[in-house]
């Protein structure tokens, strides 16, 4: 009798046991239950923090898109000038005094014809500025002397300044210049 009455004992603890963890999920479940109710609350809060994030994050995004490809046209026109002024170096240097061909006796290229032709090269200009060319031989500042000495050996600089425009808000400087510059020797 006394063994009949420890295993009832142990069946009812366990009873109690398996009932206490019952309750204890079902609580939670409850809990569960009563939040999920509140989550649409919490939803319509985040989507309006949502929106408050994104006006503030999208106008930088912008700002440094925008600027971005501002910076990516001003290295595009460097570039753009530069080769421009190495193909009037170029120009300059086999069109020197002793330039013969056979339709022309010579084919002397003076600063000015050097000057239309790099102004005629036709690059993309895509920011929009405005361009200017000066040539010059012999080592002669621009425009003191333009006609220089065509004469073989003697050197040829060609420098181009562009006036670059900048289209961007809030930027105190509205146009940057950039210049390059290219030197050779006539070789013929």
């Amino acid at each position: 009798m006394a063994i009949e009455y420890q295993s009832r004992r142990r069946v009812h603890e366990a009873l109690e046991r398996a009932a206490t963890l019952l309750r204890s999920v079902l609580q939670r479940k409850r809990n569960v239950d009563l939040e999920h109710d509140r989550i649409p609350e919490r939803e319509a809060r985040e989507n309006g923090m949502t929106l408050v994030e994104m006006a503030v994050t999208l106008p930088v995004l912008f700002a440094f898109l925008f600027c971005f490809m501002e910076l990516s046209l001003a290295f595009y026109t460097y570039n753009m000038i530069s080769e421009t002024a190495r193909e009037g170096t170029r120009y300059a240097m086999v069109h020197g005094a002793s330039c013969p061909t056979s339709a022309n006796p010579t084919c002397k290229a003076t600063a000015a014809q050097v000057d239309a032709y790099v102004l005629g090269i036709g690059w993309a200009n895509l920011a929009g500025g405005t361009m200017t060319v000066c040539t010059y031989y012999n080592n002669n500042a621009c425009n003191t002397n333009p006609t220089g000495s065509e004469a073989v050996g003697n050197p040829v600089k060609v420098t181009v300044t562009y006036v670059f425009p900048i289209s961007m808000p809030f930027v105190p400087n509205n146009s940057l210049t950039i210049k390059s510059t290219s030197q050779m020797t006539i070789i013929q």
